[in-house]
């Protein structure tokens, strides 16, 4: 009880203090909720995966469990076919009278929601996505849990921020923090899962998002570590710092691995477009899709369920290379079709397998080829996961650092650095959107592809006003200062400025309010401006004199010198910032050289030079 007041007096003194701006009071705010968040969907991220476990228990070995099982052990024979055909008519249940959104794996849905609604989330699909999901996998389905927590975490901080006064912005803040929060609960990353923000989810790097999704994914790592076992998700031997020629292979792995990465992303939406063409209801695809499932879970039960055992046993080096063969080509059919049947899952930990296996049997064949290259085969499956994920999603960044997080292998930064950035540049030339982004582009919603700083947060009014405008003395009468204006031949000038005798702001006029009816051309002109002045300052930064604009409904502003000089210094109108952004654009597009290698400029190079000797 005295902790809880203790709190509630901290809480009470940091929002009244006045050392804390407005913005850093909402900040404040809006990261405890996300720490809240973060530590809800913890223990939402433990039941999750306890009702994979209880639908595996029930669905392959016939009891009632919350056991940690592998459903590659069941002794079903033929008979596992059945399972996740039932499985997928259940989820397409769930999807035809539940809610569509819990197709799919995750972070698509999220990331549309985040681009086109405000970040609003229906709050059904805070049950409905970790349930479907259970089912799924629970009956085979050959995903991981990531995709599902990420959506349920995303949904729930939807939820509470559509539940609590907030902007969208923030809401879209809380959206991020629930979703990278679970993902951070389930495998104990909170730097990759910060990451995962930055580049699917916030498309921006600052103070105000980057603070309340830290702190959710620090909680959700102290719930992975409390609720989970502790340690790396996926251990992997020691791995000593490769030599030249090793990575040099590795990176060369990277751009295979880029080039196999092109081919998931197309062939799971060639999948996916070929279910939109069946003659049978949506609902049904899942089970059609469990269908495959089944068949390869019946000839490599390691397929089935969410796989995390096979990512170690790559790790490890445990797997005989017929082993890895059928588990690389068996959990892509498998993980493809079910995906683009629009069943309910997740895409990292298929990656992960499906990329492993791919770089085991590229290290096995270049050990073959060269035996003293220096490769081995547990950094050869880590560069593989993480090359794979990085060329499929272009998450750069969270591919290099949840591998090195989840494995625990800091010595392979370097490697995985090459080999990521390889498979980056292969998607990014080959593929013009990859398996995140490629559902909802099909739909009309581009995806932001770069984190340029704000033009309008970068520059000062003073960076672009015109520092001559027409000032207008109040003695002037209406008739004169309208014969004026209609001597001009200027079609854009549009507002005059109004000062005193002395050059002091006195307000801003409109040139049509000249020509009203009901004016007396005799009166004086400061009488067609009641309102008084309102002015900018120069070192005021763009964004919040165009926010101004906006309150203010006007397209001028008059830039003074200080808030207690009001000497009339220059204008700013939406017309220079237009022309601003045109600045910008011309630095991206237009193209110039400006220092000369041709002869005329080596002659006078080597004048200068003879005209020092001279002097000297």
């Amino acid at each position: 009880m005295r902790i809880s007041l203790l709190f509630k007096s901290l809480y009470k003194a940091l929002i009244n203090s006045p050392l804390f701006s407005y913005q850093k009071k909402r900040l404040f705010i809006i990261s405890l909720v996300s720490v809240i968040i973060g530590a809800f969907i913890s223990l939402v991220a433990k039941l999750l995966v306890s009702l994979i476990y209880l639908f595996t228990n029930i669905s392959f070995f016939g009891k009632v469990s919350i056991e940690k099982v592998n459903p590659a052990n069941n002794e079903l024979g033929p008979l596992v076919i059945i399972v996740p055909v039932i499985g997928g008519l259940i989820v397409g249940v769930m999807a035809r009278y539940g809610s569509k959104a819990i197709r799919g794996h995750g972070i698509p849905e999220a990331m549309e929601q985040i681009l086109t609604n405000q970040s609003k989330i229906h709050p059904s699909l805070a049950w409905l996505k970790p349930l479907s999901s259970a089912i799924s996998i629970g009956t085979g389905g050959p995903f991981g849990a990531e995709g599902p927590i990420i959506a349920t975490g995303g949904a729930l901080g939807s939820t509470i921020g559509q539940l609590i006064r907030i902007t969208g912005h923030e809401r879209k803040i809380l959206l991020a923090a629930g979703a990278t929060a679970g993902m951070s609960a389930i495998f104990g990353t909170p730097f990759a899962a910060i990451f995962l923000a930055i580049e699917l989810l916030l498309f921006e790097f600052s103070a105000r998002s980057i603070i309340p999704v830290a702190l959710a994914c620090i909680t959700g790592a102290a719930g992975h570590r409390f609720l989970f076992e502790p340690g790396p998700v996926f251990p992997s031997p020691v791995i000593s710092s490769p030599g030249n020629m090793a990575l040099f292979f590795y990176s060369l792995f990277g751009l295979l691995t880029g080039i196999a990465s092109v081919f998931v992303t197309k062939a799971v939406y060639f999948i996916e477009d070929s279910f939109e063409k069946l003659p049978v209801h949506w609902a049904l695809w899942p089970a059609i899709g469990g269908i495959v499932v089944g068949i390869t879970g019946y000839y490599a039960p390691r397929t089935l369920g969410v796989g995390y055992e096979n990512i170690t046993d790559l790790l490890s080096g445990n797997l005989a290379f017929k082993a890895v063969v059928f588990l690389c080509a068996f959990k892509f059919i498998s993980w493809s079709v079910a995906l683009g049947s629009g069943t309910s899952g997740g895409t990292l930990a298929p990656l992960l397998t499906i990329g492993g296996a791919w770089g085991v049997l590229l290290g096995t064949a270049t050990v073959k080829l060269f035996p003293d290259c220096g490769v081995i085969l547990p950094l050869a499956a880590m560069i593989g996961m993480s090359a794979m994920f990085a060329g499929a999603s272009r998450a750069l960044l969270t591919s290099i650092i949840f591998i090195l997080e989840a494995s625990g292998a800091f010595n392979a930064l370097l490697p995985l650095l090459a080999a990521c950035s390889a498979a980056y540049i292969v998607s990014f030339f080959f593929i013009e959107n990859t398996i995140m982004t490629e559902k909802i582009a099909r739909r009309g919603i581009n995806t932001p592809d770069n984190y340029e700083p704000d033009l309008l947060e970068r520059l000062c009014v003073k960076d672009i006003m015109n520092h001559q405008p027409v000032l207008v003395s109040v003695e002037n009468s209406i008739g004169e200062v309208r014969e004026w204006f209609n001597e001009q031949k200027d079609n854009s000038l549009t507002h005059l400025v109004l000062v005193d005798t002395s050059g002091r702001l006195s307000g801003i006029l409109n040139c049509m309010d000249m020509y009203a009816n009901s004016i007396d051309i005799d009166d004086s002109v400061s009488l067609l401006n009641p309102g008084g002045g309102y002015s900018v300052t120069p070192e005021m930064s763009l964004k919040r004199a165009i926010g101004m604009m906006s309150d203010l409904q006007t397209e001028v502003l008059p830039v003074v010198k200080g808030s207690n000089d009001q000497t009339v210094v220059g204008v700013v109108s939406f017309r220079n910032v237009i022309n601003a952004y045109q600045t910008q654009q011309e630095e991206h597009h237009v193209y110039t050289r400006n220092i000369s290698l041709k002869r005329r400029g080596i002659k006078i190079l080597l004048h200068g030079k003879k005209l020092i000797s001279m002097l000297n």
